[in-house]
């Protein structure tokens, strides 16, 4: 089933909530509405670690030859992005836990920048493109970057080739922070919004098995599973289950998010630029349901939207894939109950 043949059945709603509900007030106010000081900000679910953690932000390669990545079972949310040759890459979220190693880490592009920009995430890269320098260089983030500590804070991979071995531990982590006297609090909230346990959205047409695509290399194509008993989908590409290498789990998420943004080619090498800005059409797979929503930037945080309010998520983690505009949610997004 292709995304702009469907029609769904939409919630009405007078207005899309924080966890538990807020006053008028709140809506108006979205980062001073109360919540429990051990629910993350970006999975809703209850966490051992301090709330006030600083997200971080690594980008991640996502080339077979980097494949199983190391810590991604513990990343709060998983964006990935084309890159240049249409291959893409990660960008991961760590707020709720940091694991003791994250990698392939590789090279910065502009959009990743500006995407931990938004954030106020400590971002974490190996190399960079030559707008992705320009902005590191003016700081517009706190970062660490492989090629100023290859060896160093950034370990080599013996069982993988360069530049696909680049591996960041935590402990490094905790290092960078104080090389570049970056603050390890958190200081922009954002503005997701989850179920209650209580709670279920099962109103739009059930899709099972979802699959996203960004070219016709199934090395990039995604297929999700729904899971009903565990209330999770299961991801694997080309046959092969999504798992971290470091722990060899299956990575487990409640929510998929398709975000069509416009993309321009901008140099002879294929770098892109993606608009981060404006918003657009959205699509969100959770509770075994698919829905037509939007995406807007509130904040600096790229945030599902329905009815200009924050949707309501299932507590967990997500993954959100990015997709042109022009090759758009009827050739990237199939879906079957």
């Amino acid at each position: 089933m292709i995304w702009n043949r469907r029609k769904l059945l939409l919630v009405a709603t007078a207005s899309l909530l924080y966890l538990g509900g807020c006053s008028s007030k709140e809506q108006s106010e979205p980062q001073e509405q109360e919540k429990p000081n051990d629910v993350s900000w970006f999975t809703g679910e209850m966490i051992t670690d301090s709330m006030d953690n600083r997200p971080i932000l690594a980008t991640i390669s996502n080339i077979p030859a980097a494949r199983p990545q190391s810590g991604l079972s513990d990343a709060d949310q998983i964006y990935e992005f084309l890159a240049e040759g249409q291959v893409t890459r990660y960008a991961a979220l760590f707020q709720s836990k940091v694991p003791d190693q994250i990698g392939p880490i590789r090279s910065a592009r502009d959009y990743f920048v500006h995407l931990a920009e938004g954030m106020d995430a400590f971002y974490i890269a190996h190399g960079y493109s030559p707008d992705a320098k320009k902005l590191l260089d003016d700081r517009v983030v706190d970062y660490i970057n492989g090629i100023h500590h290859d060896g160093t804070l950034f370990e080599r991979s013996a069982d993988r080739r360069a530049p696909h071995n680049s591996y960041i531990s935590k402990e490094h982590i905790a290092e960078a922070f104080s090389l570049v006297n970056a603050s390890k609090k958190i200081t922009a909230q954002p503005s997701f919004s989850f179920l209650n346990p209580d709670e279920s959205d099962k109103i739009g047409d059930i899709a099972s098995t979802v699959q996203v695509s960004y070219s016709s290399d199934p090395n990039f194509i995604s297929t999700y599973q729904y899971n009903q008993e565990a209330n999770r989908y299961y991801r694997s590409v080309n046959g092969i289950d999504t798992v971290d290498k470091l722990n060899e789990r299956r990575i487990e998420l409640a929510n998929i998010i398709v975000m069509e943004m416009d993309h321009q080619t901008v140099d002879q090498q294929g770098r892109l630029a993606i608009d981060l800005e404006s918003g657009g059409q959205a699509m969100l797979f959770h509770e075994g349901i698919a829905k037509p929503i939007e995406w807007q930037n509130k904040d600096g945080f790229l945030t599902p939207v329905e009815q200009g309010a924050p949707v309501k998520l299932t507590a967990g983690k997500t993954w959100i894939h990015i997709i042109p505009s022009l090759s758009g949610p009827s050739t990237s997004v199939t879906y079957t109950p």
